[in-house]
């Protein structure tokens, strides 16, 4: 008898498969293998066969990106792809301070802010001290300044870490010659690389980082005289620069002095400081001597808190966009393209993205593609970045394709649950109560729903409530989906919102969607938006009402104001003067929200699906409970919304 194909690394397996081959072996006949040494022999020869299928298995794993779980190994399969892994990335704040020289006689022309630590936060940041830095000098002019003499340093932007340099010496006698920087949490964004011909040399030549053959600051293909350095990473979180053979990128000479400066940084732990005390260098020059300037210094104003601050790229993440910007070949055709190359080439604060063609809209728009954004950090992004966006694209996209970014737009979902429970199994109907609003607002919270292209999944919801505790027996749960229209106040405008969700019709005597109230001109009293559906009940039309006062009776106001398609949920209304609406984060919005055709919700195209407020009231289940066994009593909760009117 042959040995066995083994299927698994169970070692009872092994040991059974050895035990069975040598009994059909003539020479051990009646052996009692149990009771006997071989036993042992068994057990060992099991066991060097159990860790050696081990091994060949693991190592097996690690020659493949999908499957390899150690971080070297993963980004050295991902570095033969091209794919350098993203950094860790300081926390930043834009800060401003002044400078007091009127002690100084002559006042100098200008004051020299020095590279290196400016600010600390004085352990008053969750018990721990963080240092921030600036990568290079930073000059600020001395001005007159209401009577003052001051020199301001007004949005400067200073990095948490601590700011090292590195030097290496270049050999041309050492072949294996490494230029390793041996820090973890190096911060790419900050590193710079200078090189020097001789120790004695004050002249140093700037390189610029390379991650293709294409030399975008003189639009040509690199050649021998580039100054230009690759970077990749190694073990242990490392970097390594390698820089050019003479033929791609210049060559270094023997004696040249490579320095390598980068801030070193805590990452994500230092986002959110706002308290900076002066912990830097001022100086002047005067006549060839650097003087330092100790006094005069002002607090530190930051402009908002710290904020910015990331880990160094994960396994998970490096697994999924290493083939992902391979296949792109650094350009960008395709939708799934720029999803790929914006937040790993151009912006990597963008938290989601969600990108589409022109010819998707109705009417199409040809020869665009719109992409929106959400950074980490807000819910906007600032028009300075969305140029700088746009124009990092060019080295990208195609001729003829114009990009066009547009601000996000959010789509909230509303819950309405009714939670039934034994009253045996829970002390108290707000414990219930409290143990499902806390799980659904970890469901709020998770990547299901908090980017584009996400996927409200009703069923998933309903055994989330059913799970927060044991004593729970059942739920009804109803869902709206809402935009917040913003408002041009006191101006005639047009105005359309799309939900990207087929609308439920749930009468066709209308007001199926419902909004808060809102003032247009020439109309005394707080209107509402409501719905006519039309006979084919796929559109229909929009039209204004008030309320009768201390009743809850609708008055018809105004027909005809616009229209609205049911099956693509989208609202248009003709021009309208609006005077005031609903103030929310100190802007004018109307809110309109409506029932979805589908329970399961998702966010097309640039709607971002957020899950903004859950009603849970408890249901003591008379049946399960023991207080009514017949449920002749059984409290019933509609499966329907039938809510008001109005919001």
């Amino acid at each position: 008898m042959s040995l066995v194909n083994f299927a698994n690394l169970d070692f009872d397996q092994i040991k059974q498969s050895l035990k069975d081959y040598l009994q059909n072996n003539s020479n051990f006949t009646d052996y009692d293998f149990e009771g006997s040494n071989l036993s042992s022999i068994l057990d060992v020869l099991a066991y060097n066969t159990y860790i050696t299928s081990y091994n060949a298995n693991m190592v097996a794993n690690e020659v493949f990106i999908d499957s390899a779980t150690l971080r070297e190994n993963v980004v050295a399969l991902a570095r033969n792809i091209g794919y350098v892994p993203r950094s860790k990335k300081s926390s930043r704040v834009k800060v401003n301070f002044s400078v007091d020289v009127a002690s100084i006689s002559p006042s100098p022309s200008s004051i020299t802010l020095k590279a290196g630590p400016i600010a600390t936060s004085g352990g008053q940041f969750r018990g721990q001290s963080y240092v921030f830095s600036i990568p290079e000098d930073v000059t600020a002019p001395v001005i007159r300044q209401d009577g003052d003499v001051v020199a301001i340093f007004e949005d400067l932007e200073i990095f948490e870490g601590t700011l090292l340099e590195n030097v290496f010496v270049y050999s041309s006698r050492n072949p294996n010659q490494k230029f390793i920087l041996p820090n973890t949490g190096v911060d790419l964004d900050t590193l710079t690389v200078k090189v020097k011909p001789s120790t004695d040399s004050s002249i140093s030549v700037k390189y610029q980082r390379q991650d293709n053959l294409f030399d975008e600051n003189f639009n040509r293909v690199i050649d021998g005289s580039s100054n230009i350095y690759f970077l990749q990473e190694v073990t242990g979180e490392q970097y390594e620069l390698i820089f050019g053979d003479g033929i791609f990128g210049k060559k270094l000479q023997d004696g040249n002095i490579v320095e390598a400066r980068s801030i070193i940084t805590s990452g994500a732990d230092a986002n959110g400081v706002t308290n900076f005390s002066f912990a830097g260098r001022l100086t002047y020059i005067r006549n060839s001597v650097e003087i330092n300037v100790t006094s005069g210094i002002s607090l530190i104003t930051p402009l908002s808190p710290s904020s910015g601050g990331e880990s160094i790229e994960s396994i998970d993440s490096v697994r999924k966009y290493a083939p992902q910007i391979y296949a792109t070949q650094n350009r960008a055709l395709s939708a799934n393209d720029y999803e790929v190359l914006i937040p790993n080439k151009i912006y990597p604060e963008a938290e989601s993205i969600s990108v589409f063609g022109g010819e998707d809209l109705v009417p199409p728009q040809y020869g665009k593609v719109f992409i929106s954004i959400k950074p980490r950090n807000g819910d906007f992004v600032p028009n300075l970045i969305k140029q700088n966006i746009k124009r990092d694209l060019k080295k990208y996209s195609v001729a003829g394709i114009v990009p066009e970014i547009l601000d996000l737009k959010y789509l909230f979902l509303e819950t309405f649950t009714n939670v039934y429970y034994n009253t045996n199994l829970s002390p108290s109907p707000s414990f219930v109560g409290t143990r499902v609003q806390t799980n659904i607002k970890k469901y709020s919270e998770s990547s299901e729903l908090n980017r584009y292209g996400a996927r409200f999944k009703y069923s998933k919801f309903l055994k989330i409530v059913d799970q927060s505790h044991e004593s729970i027996t059942s739920n009804i749960t109803t869902i709206e989906i809402r935009r917040d229209l913003r408002l041009a106040i006191l101006e005639t405008a047009e105005y359309a919102i799309d939900f990207g969700n087929k609308f439920h019709i749930k009468s066709m005597n209308g007001f199926n969607i419902r909004t808060c109230g809102f003032r247009v001109s020439g109309i005394n009293v707080e209107v509402y938006l409501f719905d006519v559906p039309n006979s084919n009940g796929k559109t229909g039309t929009i039209n204004l009402f008030s309320l009768n006062v201390g009743t809850s009776t609708p008055v018809i106001q105004r027909r005809n104001i616009g229209v609205i398609n049911y099956e693509i949920g989208r609202i248009t209304l003709d021009p309208i003067n609006i005077v005031s609406g609903k103030e929310k984060d100190n802007v004018q919005i109307l809110e309109i929200s409506a029932i979805p055709e589908s329970n399961d919700v998702i966010g097309l195209q640039d709607l971002y699906l957020r899950l903004d407020s859950s009603v849970v009231d408890t249901v003591v289940d008379q049946i399960s409970s023991g207080i009514d066994p017949s449920g002749t009593n059984y409290t019933i909760s509609t499966s329907y919304s039938n809510r008001n009117i109005v919001r």
